[in-house]
């Protein structure tokens, strides 16, 4: 039906940069919300960020001035840009995509931020 694949986790010293990217295919649908959760180990899941096809974003307070989320529909393809990285922001991170009242996953990608 719809696959996602992830790409772009890895390591990088706090204060440096990733962008994550998730690319979509099969049968995707104009409406849709993509976004990321992450999950680290010990800490509740959150919710990182989101889109919308409208282009309507939303973030977690912690993120906000750091994280940007954009979409490419071109490409079928949503990036998370991720700047000033603390190592708070280690976890895995999983993109996700809900459209036609289904949602798919996919596979994760590891982010490490240290020293």
């Amino acid at each position: 039906q719809v696959q996602l694949v992830e790409s772009g986790g890895g390591l990088v010293q706090p204060g440096g940069s990733l962008r994550l990217s998730c690319a979509a295919s099969g049968r995707i649908f104009a409406i849709y919300t993509m976004g990321w959760y992450r999950q680290a180990p010990g800490k509740q899941r959150e919710l990182v960020a989101t889109i919308t096809n409208t282009a309507f974003t939303n973030y977690i307070y912690s993120v906000k001035g750091r994280f940007t989320i954009s979409a490419d529909n071109v490409k079928n393809t949503v990036y998370l840009q991720m700047t000033s990285l603390k190592p708070e922001d280690t976890a895995v991170y999983y993109c996700y995509r809900r459209q036609d009242g289904g949602v798919y996953w996919g596979q994760g990608t590891q982010v490490t931020v240290s020293s």
